[in-house]
């Protein structure tokens, strides 16, 4: 078996033997879940009041009225989940001196810190393809556009992806998951206020760049069906940063 695919395994049977994962599962589906239950509704009470105002049938973009709050919401739900999800990764192998074990097994940094970054993503897209039966379901109710659903879930991926790098690194710090689980909402939470930042910095080269550090911009031109390769090219380039930074992390602890 590939070195990565031992990891991966050894992982994913350590994730699901804790209860950690099925919580944090329930509450992120249970509260999607209620989000688009209720955006839902309100699309449905609207189009009861534009129908009884033009008396005639009335056509809601449910785009904008119902999937892009909702993966907005997603995105605020995944800031606080997915450093939950990340901060065991190498902080508890710390905790149970097991890392050193690992490091001198024939294993290399490489395929540990891939094994354990890909461990989390499977997880990650499991929930994710679960928050697709929300607009399968719909779709036999209501007619909308499938395209900026799909970039919308590309978004979700490629944030969700982004996300767990940060906290791959900040878990790769620390021995103590609680520290490692702040260090990666915090790291998170700076990038989130970059773009306010450069909003009110205003239309100058720094708030540009302020802009263009922050995820917000580059997820939201997603999730309203807007494909750009720059925005692919942040993500990519973040979260090959962040791998990069993680793998220092634990390369540094092995030299110690």
């Amino acid at each position: 078996m590939n070195p990565v695919h031992t990891i991966v395994a050894k992982e994913l049977r350590s994730a699901f033997v804790s209860p950690v994962v099925y919580v944090i599962a329930a509450i992120f589906l249970a509260i999607v879940g209620l989000l688009a239950y209720s955006a839902a509704a309100n699309a449905s009470n609207q189009a009861i009041r534009l129908m009884q105002i033009q008396n005639t049938y009335a056509q809601l973009n449910l785009n904008d009225m119902l999937f892009r709050p909702l993966f907005r919401s997603i995105n605020l739900i995944l800031m606080i989940i997915l450093p939950l999800l990340t901060m065991r990764l190498f902080a508890e192998e710390r905790k149970l001196r097991t890392f050193e074990l690992l490091l001198t097994s024939p294993i290399g940094v490489n395929e540990i810190v891939s094994g354990k970054f890909m461990s989390v993503i499977i997880v990650y897209s499991g929930l994710l393809s679960l928050t697709s039966l929300i607009p399968i379901t719909l779709s036999a109710y209501a007619t909308f556009d499938w395209r900026p659903i799909y970039l919308g879930y590309v978004a979700l991926f490629l944030q969700g992806t982004l996300l767990i790098s940060i906290g791959l690194f900040a878990s790769a710090l620390t021995e103590n998951q609680i520290i490692a689980a702040f260090l990666s909402f915090g790291c998170i939470l700076g990038l989130w206020m970059l773009g306010a930042l450069g909003g009110i910095v205003g239309d100058t080269t720094i708030g540009h760049i302020l802009s263009y550090l922050s995820f917000s911009e580059h997820y939201e031109r997603l999730i309203r069906g807007l494909f750009n390769l720059k925005d692919i090219l942040y993500y990519v380039s973040g979260i090959a940063f962040m791998w990069f930074a993680a793998h220092q992390a634990v390369d540094a602890y092995r030299w110690k």
